[in-house]
């Protein structure tokens, strides 16, 4: 059967087979999907940046015009010897199945095909006809393992030029997995914060990833990201004059929007609706916080939650040049959220 079991997935792409025209990377872990569809991507030595060589679509333009797959992957391609076609979200739809088992059995010349999909059961069309056709693989992405988990932190401490104490590596792990992306955002902010230290320690690590001390600032985020203004400055003005680090505010707000993005994601992807995507995410959102976290998922759109991410990043990295002023850029910042989170529960109730 054209498919690998998931500890070989890796091997496979650092190495393809050349004659696979047709490769589906699946698996509830979007974001380790979307990291190896891009290491594909790279390795198939097109100009990522140029529309004439790599044609981006989302599944749910396929399934809405048929054949439009078809006839992108039967297209000669002018400026180069080969297209890539890259669909994203896929799931469910039924035409892109149907097109995909086409294309398997009369394979374009000029083309390769790389779908990025959620979780397919076993049996789903789509799954179905990649694995059982020739020259098509399926590649299973599923949440890290402990020795993926080192691997990662590995990767980006040596991106960042940096190591890390034993026991802040031992603290940090058991807050990775999950997602692949969501994992190395954290790596990476961690490392921001510890920006122009040779070592990060256990001290930098609690207070990115927030111990029990971080947790006050919970409150504030919540109120930010439900639009509750008032609520958000008062708690947020609490917790700094009871003498809390306004970084454990924005490490708690990047932490949630990045959760929210990872299961925004699901759902555009026909992966279900805001209950059911909770309800399945991993590790559990805490009981006591799921309406929230349900209704926040219904009213921010991953466009509006890549704004709030952003906003955030650009906060974390002012407040290691302005140590004096992170109270004030930190405030700035999650009231920035705030406001966006008003504007959309307003919209969120004028459409009921």
């Amino acid at each position: 059967m054209a498919q690998k079991k998931t500890n070989e997935v890796d091997s496979w792409l650092a190495r393809p087979d050349a004659g696979v025209s047709v490769v589906l990377l699946y698996g509830p872990d979007r974001g380790l999907v979307a990291e190896r569809a891009a290491a594909f991507a790279r390795n198939t030595g097109l100009p990522l940046d140029d529309p004439f060589s790599v044609v981006k679509l989302d599944a749910a333009e396929i399934d809405r015009g048929e054949g439009r797959l078809l006839d992108e992957a039967r297209t000669v391609p002018m400026f180069s010897d080969r297209r890539l076609l890259w669909i994203r979200n896929a799931g469910a739809q039924k035409t892109l199945a149907n097109d995909v088992k086409s294309l398997i059995a009369a394979p374009a010349a000029d083309a390769v095909v790389l779908i990025e999909a959620g979780e397919l059961k076993k049996g789903a069309p789509l799954r179905t006809a990649v694995e059982a056709g020739s020259g098509a693989m399926a590649l299973p992405c599923y949440a890290d393992e402990d020795r993926s988990i080192e691997a990662v932190i590995d990767d980006e401490l040596a991106k960042a030029g940096m190591t890390m104490a034993l026991d802040a590596r031992q603290a940090l792990r058991r807050n990775l997995g999950g997602d692949r992306l969501a994992s190395r955002a954290e790596i990476q902010k961690l490392a921001l914060y510890a920006h122009g230290k040779a070592e990060i320690t256990l001290d930098d690590v609690r207070m990115m990833t927030g111990d029990v001390s971080g947790q006050s600032f919970d409150d504030a985020v919540d109120a930010a990201i439900e639009g509750r203004i008032d609520t958000f400055d008062t708690v947020f003005t609490r917790q700094c004059q009871a003498g809390s680090h306004p970084f454990q505010a924005l490490g708690s707000a990047m932490r949630l929007l990045q959760s929210l993005h990872s299961m925004r994601g699901i759902m555009d992807g026909g992966g279900g609706n805001a209950a059911s995507v909770v309800g399945a995410h991993r590790p559990p959102i805490f009981y006591a916080r799921r309406k929230l976290v349900e209704r926040a998922l219904q009213r921010w759109s991953a466009a509006a939650l890549n704004r709030g991410l952003a906003r955030l990043q650009a906060a974390v990295l002012e407040t290691r040049r302005r140590p004096d002023l992170a109270v004030a850029v930190a405030r700035q910042a999650l009231l920035g959220i705030a406001v966006e989170g008003a504007r959309l529960g307003r919209n969120a109730d004028s459409r009921r």
